[in-house]
């Protein structure tokens, strides 16, 4: 078995483990979402839940990770070896969701080409998007290029491949996100959007307003999949735990916000104040936006800006679901690093080729209603990622005891959160999760 390595410093962890949890959920999903369950009132939901429910999960997964040494499946096993099977479909998650997330990287891959190519008048043409996925060479084509990068990253190890790659793109996400924000505010009309993005309005709080929150915030910070497990296994036992989770956090939350401040004083903007352009779900982003981005002064370069910014965000998401994979099989059965990262990029397009055809050849194959890539999405996100982080805080609250967690924080440091921490993980957690899973069965969002 090879030599497990690891993060070279406390920042490399941070950057890697902020890469992660900052992707298309962040940029794509987020701004949607806070204008679609009343702006203001949304974020303010969001931020306290990032500091408590969210919060909770990521230092358990950590703690977890760099307690063990281990990936999920042995992690878990080594906890309590009666649920050795929450490791499994931990495991799984990463290995579901991968595949189809290269499929939407493959898209950003698209749009970035268009912008390159002085083309971002023709994605403004009616149908342009979905006469791109409906198509099957282009989206392959597009899948192949976003997979290959990733796979790269990850061939050249945790500290040379994803360490490096993730400390110089979370420095440029951030200058990039707060540069197209500051432009976008200078739009005419984009002051109302930003009011209506930052007050919160009170009368709009509503069970769904939380719920959507919840689930959101889950989506974002990569929890329950694995890979901040496996990232905590690569953590030094010096660095100061606690810390680096608040720093997670606090850049997750941050991008999220600017993601907010690009998109919705703009689209609103571009509306007239309406918020229906930006309530219009999954093709904001390839549907709306190129129209917002063409009918502004320099809209050009801003688009390029933008899917650029989108393209990095996805790419360090991928990295750590793919290392997550790799980790994972590396961990049981001991092979060799590259040829499993072969061996997954090669699957992993394999698998992502029915979610792509699903828009295109294979659009009449639905599965319980839903197409190819949305049932992926729907199995991984809404049911088996609150499933696992829920007996997580079981295990961690009432079997093994929160102490267990709580002794690895204060081993690199004070756990200053403790008290809210056993409070959160035993009781809050726990019942949000259980909220996220009956709301996500029963079709309540």
């Amino acid at each position: 078995m090879e030599k497990k390595t690891g993060f070279s410093s406390r920042l490399g962890f941070v950057m890697a483990a902020a890469g992660s949890a900052v992707g298309l959920g962040n940029i794509w999903r987020f701004p949607y979402l806070a204008a679609k369950y009343g702006g203001g009132i949304f974020l303010l939901i969001y931020l306290i839940l990032a500091v408590t429910f969210g919060f909770a999960l990521m230092i358990t997964e950590v703690a977890i990770g760099r307690k063990t040494g281990k990936s999920c499946i042995l992690a878990y096993t080594k906890i309590n070896s009666k649920f050795s099977f929450l490791g499994y479909i931990a495991a799984l998650v990463p290995m579901i969701i991968f595949p189809y997330y290269c499929v939407i990287g493959g898209w950003v891959v698209k749009f970035v080409g268009v912008y390159t190519a002085n083309q971002g008048h023709a994605a403004t043409k009616e149908g342009y998007f979905g006469n791109f996925i409906s198509s099957t060479n282009g989206p392959l084509l597009c899948l192949a290029i976003f997979l290959i990068i990733t796979s790269v990253v990850v061939i050249l190890g945790v500290e040379k491949g994803v360490e490096r790659v993730s400390k110089f793109l979370m420095p440029v996400l951030i200058v990039m996100s707060l540069g197209t924000a500051i432009y976008s505010l200078t739009i005419d009309g984009a002051i109302d959007g930003l009011i209506y993005y930052v007050k919160p309005n009170f009368s709009e709080f509503s069970m769904k307003t939380v719920v959507a929150a919840m689930g959101q915030l889950f989506y974002s910070m990569s929890l329950a999949m694995g890979i901040m497990i496996t990232y905590g296994s690569y953590m030094r036992k010096e660095d100061n735990l606690e810390k680096s989770v608040r720093n997670i956090e606090i850049f997750d939350t941050g991008i999220a916000f600017l993601s907010g401040l690009m998109i919705v004083p703009a689209v609103f903007a571009f509306s007239g104040g309406s918020t229906e352009k930006l309530q219009a779900g999954p093709t904001l982003m390839f549907e709306t936006l190129p129209k917002v981005f063409d009918d502004m002064r320099g809209g050009h370069i801003l688009g390029l800006v933008f899917f650029v910014l989108v393209f990095f965000a996805a790419l360090t998401s991928a990295i750590s679901l793919m290392e997550t994979i790799v980790s994972i099989i590396s961990d049981k059965f001991g092979f060799k690093r590259n040829r499993i990262c072969i061996f997954v990029m090669i699957f992993s397009f394999i698998i992502a080729v029915p979610s792509s055809l699903g828009f295109g050849v294979l659009s009449k194959v639905k599965i319980f209603g839903y197409s190819i890539l949305d049932f992926f999405d729907f199995i991984s996100n809404n049911i088996m990622m609150p499933i696992v982080a829920l007996i997580t805080a079981l295990l961690i609250g009432f079997f093994v005891k929160p102490k267990y967690i709580s002794e690895e924080v204060e081993s690199s440091g004070k756990f200053k959160s403790k008290k809210m921490y056993f409070v959160l993980i035993k009781y809050i957690v726990p019942v949000c999760m259980a909220v996220i899973l009956i709301s996500a069965i029963i079709g309540y969002v």
